[in-house]
């Protein structure tokens, strides 16, 4: 009876470990994968990033410039990324809703101009997809995304100052928040 005792209970604390450690570590994940930060980045590479030009997957060139004056939402993806293609569809109803209001998104994708194709073909946006393959790292990095991890997402403002950098899925709620407080120059 006794042995039956301590059995119990040794498999009561090695459940209670196991739990603790699944839940200690989804929420160590959780935190690690959606960083939101503000904005700390020096006017040089503010500027520089916005002298970038970059083309769509049929060769047509985009100069970053051209959105100066609007609320600019930049998201660094991939289409090999599950977290990327699961926020599009939310991205591509807020490009709509706030089009009016001067913002306009942009998807730089870390990726080739063939699979962005055969992308939009599936799941098309309404926003433009632009090509940055390796060079994307090196995009993503100066705007504080040290360890290239997708996606990424960037809101400038309408004078091209850094309003809010994330890492991690963006939901469209939060991002709808942000963007409520970002195009009507609220946001500090």
């Amino acid at each position: 009876m006794a042995n039956k005792q301590i059995k119990i209970e040794l498999i009561a604390v090695l459940l209670l470990t196991a739990a603790a450690l699944y839940f200690g570590i989804a929420n160590f994940y959780a935190k690690s994968t959606h960083k939101e930060s503000t904005p700390n980045l020096s006017p040089e590479v503010l500027a520089q990033f916005f002298t970038t030009r970059l083309y769509d997957e049929t060769g047509k060139p985009y100069a970053i410039e051209q959105w100066r004056g609007k609320v600019l939402v930049v998201n660094f993806w991939a289409t090999w990324c599950p977290p990327c293609r699961e926020e599009m569809p939310a991205f591509s109803r807020l490009q709509t809703k706030y089009a009016e209001r001067d913002v306009q998104f942009v998807g730089i994708a870390l990726d080739n101009a063939n699979n962005v194709a055969q992308f939009k073909k599936i799941r098309p946006v309404s926003y433009p997809l632009l090509i940055a393959e390796s060079n994307g790292s090196a995009l993503t990095q100066q705007l504080g995304n040290a360890d290239v991890a997708l996606p990424y997402t960037v809101i400038f403002g309408k004078n091209g100052e850094l309003r809010l950098r994330r890492l991690g899925r963006f939901s469209e709620h939060d991002l709808d928040t942000a963007l409520q407080k970002a195009s009507s120059s609220a946001m500090p």
